[in-house]
């Protein structure tokens, strides 16, 4: 896997061939084929951890920002940000929906990503920081702008300065829900 997840993030999915992946790992084609159906499935696990690891380096930001909901959720938002700095996980953003198809991935990210927002919206409007209304219109809001967010950081031609102008952006539509 670990070998897929760098050939993967550098060259994607079309550039990446089985041969190249199980000479490097050392394994059989049979062997790779006994964990995965094919090449789609191997690319479908590989987002599977990226999500895992954007999810970590989210968890990561609200808990270095302690206690309080309210800058939890905005440590989250921008921690996903400098999450999509990632080369694996601008790839799974840019290519996951063609490969896998869009419900698919939509699924993978909903279940992850989704939720954990959700929660962090909920507990900031339990703590009084965000005006009381429907959590489920707000959370899809929110996670669909920062999924755009992340693709025009992996697309920009400069992305560390696309993720410091679009991390201001977050920030002052994040600040525009305040209470």
């Amino acid at each position: 896997m670990a070998v897929a997840r760098r050939h993967f993030a550098e060259r994607g999915y079309a550039g990446t061939a089985t041969e190249d992946l199980v000479k490097e790992a050392g394994v059989t084609r049979g062997a790779l084929y006994h964990h995965f159906r094919d090449k789609a499935d191997l690319f479908r696990a590989f987002v599977q951890e990226g999500e895992v690891e954007l999810l970590r380096r989210v968890g990561q930001a609200a808990d270095a920002a302690g206690a309080d909901p309210w800058e939890r959720l905005q440590a989250g938002a921008q921690g996903f940000l400098d999450g999509c700095l990632e080369p694996a996980v601008q790839r799974c953003l840019l290519e996951a929906p063609s490969v896998l198809g869009w419900e698919e991935w939509r699924e993978i990210r909903t279940r992850s990503t989704l939720g954990l927002l959700t929660g962090a919206i909920e507990r900031a409007i339990e703590a009084g920081t965000i005006t009381p209304q429907p959590v489920e219109p707000l959370a899809q809001m929110l996670y669909g702008a920062l999924y755009e967010a992340g693709l025009a950081i992996a697309r920009a031609p400069d992305r560390t300065e696309a993720r410091r102008e679009i991390g201001e952006s977050v920030a002052l539509l994040f600040r525009a829900l305040r209470r």
